[in-house]
């Protein structure tokens, strides 16, 4: 029997960014990891943004039920026997993820124009973000940062702590295969050269993904796969029209590119052709 392909999913790549991105962070204890609802601020944790932070630990617990009662039984099960009741999770037991720079080092030197707080603050890989939750008490504690080693309160900043997956990094590799067997990319001699500049690209930007500002990574990926592929090709173009320049220059045919655009141009010959007969 043919084993079916295994195709990239948002799920997949957003799951492998969040283990990536947990290398650079600290938490007061590994369960903290797991967020469940992404604020901008602090001020921004209330009644109504814990109710729907409730909501989505209540669907995500759910789904991880559902899937390990799947796996246990072998077979199909009803998803609806293990929806549970948002109102049963407890506010102490949400994880809001903030996003700030208060713990990241300023830098004032690094840009001479600000134009917002992350030029201010000593570049990081992605994002940076700080863990909060309720204590008994019912007041806000921070139980994890982001590019942080040690404790909350004792530890320091490490903006190099930490490495994405290796599950990433062939998701990566994969994405640009995939890609260069398209057809308007595949027929050029320099396939591997874009590819490479693609598996760069990702390697540098791969961890930006924000995703407090969307859930669809593979959108994400693609774009900047697409604008490494044709970063390559222009410079590939640019290097053969100076090539033929110099080839004409000198009396000789230039690539056949260029005498077929020569031809859709009016002109019956290469130009080289042209000056050699003159020359005779």
């Amino acid at each position: 029997m043919a084993t079916r392909t295994k195709y990239l999913t948002n799920k997949d790549l957003l799951a492998e960014i969040h283990r990536s991105k947990n290398t650079f962070c600290s938490y007061v204890d590994p369960e903290y990891n797991q967020y469940d609802l992404i604020v901008p601020s602090l001020e921004k944790i209330n009644i109504r943004t814990t109710a729907e932070a409730k909501r989505n630990r209540a669907t995500r617990l759910a789904k991880q039920a559902h899937a390990e009662a799947v796996e246990a039984a072998g077979k199909k099960l009803p998803a609806k026997q293990f929806e549970i009741d948002y109102k049963k999770i407890a506010k102490e037991d949400v994880v809001f993820r903030v996003m700030t720079f208060e713990h990241i080092p300023e830098d004032l030197t690094r840009k001479k124009t600000k134009k917002s707080t992350a030029d201010s603050h000593v570049k990081v890989n992605f994002p940076p973000f700080q863990h909060w939750k309720f204590d008994d008490k019912g007041n806000l504690i921070c139980v994890g940062k982001s590019h942080w080693v040690g404790g909350m309160e004792n530890g320091h900043f490490d903006g190099k702590c930490g490495k994405a997956t290796n599950d990433l990094a062939r998701m990566w590799m994969k994405l640009c295969d995939r890609y260069a067997t398209r057809g308007n990319v595949r027929g050029y001699t320099y396939n591997d050269e874009m590819k490479g500049q693609a598996i760069l690209q990702l390697a540098q930007i791969g961890l930006q993904f924000d995703e407090s500002k969307s859930n669809n990574p593979f959108a994400y990926y693609t774009a900047a796969v697409t604008n490494s592929f044709v970063r390559i090709i222009n410079i590939e173009k640019r290097n053969q029209n100076i090539r033929d320049d110099i080839l004409e220059m000198n009396g000789m045919n230039p690539s056949w590119t260029r005498q077929e655009q020569g031809r859709d141009n009016g002109m019956t010959q290469p130009r080289g052709e042209s000056d050699t007969k003159e020359k005779s």
